[in-house]
């Protein structure tokens, strides 16, 4: 039964090798939650091996996936069943497959917030109920929203605060950092926060954004993963913490602020989009900052 499921599920698709996968991605481009290195240095941290699989056209490769059984790799739910939940956190990432313009392939392994770069591509996908939030571009804020930030940002600043990148500290310490400020924040424990340190060091080639600190301590931060495609930049926006006592000087805002201007200003001088996702459109505070864009499953 087993193999005549795999059978049905891979019908048009076949076994390619991690370097063919990492040869699409780079002609097709992808997300951060696809990538060849984040999904190889992850996979391996959960013991969990990757099935890469091909979709060919008259011997050209025309899409790529990796999987896990049933799931795409890197799936929440495979981690959850092999007793491993909260090994790593990925977020509500978009998923974007290495797949030609034109290409018309049939997804049958379970997948959900799929981008709508996809979707045309994909047979088998339909809308999921919630959608993805996708940073604004800056020009698409008001003009008293701006000014609102940078004097934020200005007054925090005259107060003390320092904006640092967060590749200056290391993975221990951003651990550490990420684990105190998300408890302040939210009342309970980030997700794998025991790995926490290993994750941030097998990640520190996609890191990206800065942290806050305000009289020598910290008091925002933000954890970013950053990828570029041959057409796009993909960022995810995985989670933050920030202290509440500090609500006076907004430290949170200015720091959402400080990251989206610096990656637009970066994927601009690129000539690429830059898709920045905040993750599930799910809360008031991401339509301050995002456009819901829809996203798809299997």
């Amino acid at each position: 039964m087993l193999s005549r499921l795999r059978f049905w599920r891979e019908r048009d698709w076949t076994p390619i090798t991690a370097a063919d996968y990492a040869e699409a991605w780079a002609r097709f481009g992808g997300s951060v939650a696809t990538h060849p290195e984040v999904l190889a240095r992850l996979a391996d941290l959960a013991g969990i091996p990757v099935r890469y699989l091909g979709w060919q056209v008259g011997g050209e490769l025309q899409a790529a996936i990796a999987t896990w059984g049933r799931y795409l790799a890197l799936s929440k739910d495979v981690l959850k069943q092999q007793g491993k939940r909260g090994l790593f956190d990925l977020g509500n990432a978009e998923i974007i497959l290495p797949l030609a313009p034109q290409a018309q392939v049939s997804l049958r392994h379970r997948a959900r917030y799929l981008s709508e770069l996809n979707a045309t591509g994909l047979i088998g996908v339909g809308e999921q109920p919630e959608g993805l939030a996708l940073a604004r571009e800056p020009e698409q804020y008001s003009k008293k929203f701006r000014y609102n930030q940078r004097r934020e940002q200005r007054l925090l600043e005259e107060a003390g605060g320092v904006i640092r990148p967060m590749l200056e500290l290391a993975p221990e310490e951003q651990a550490r950092i990420y684990a105190d400020l998300f408890l302040r924040r939210w009342g309970f424990e980030a997700t794998g926060k025991e790995h926490l340190a290993e994750v941030f060091s097998l990640l520190r080639d996609f890191m990206t954004g800065s942290l806050i600190y305000l009289n020598d301590e910290p008091v925002a931060i933000q954890v970013l993963y950053r990828v570029e495609a041959p057409h796009w930049v993909s960022l995810e926006y995985i989670n933050g913490g920030v202290d509440p006592q500090q609500r006076e000087f907004s430290p949170g805002s200015v720091l959402s602020f400080v990251n989206t201007q610096s990656e637009w200003e970066q994927a601009r001088a690129l000539g690429k989009p830059l898709r920045y996702s905040f993750g599930r459109a799910d809360r008031e505070y991401k339509d301050r900052w995002c456009n819901r864009v829809p996203v798809y499953q299997v």
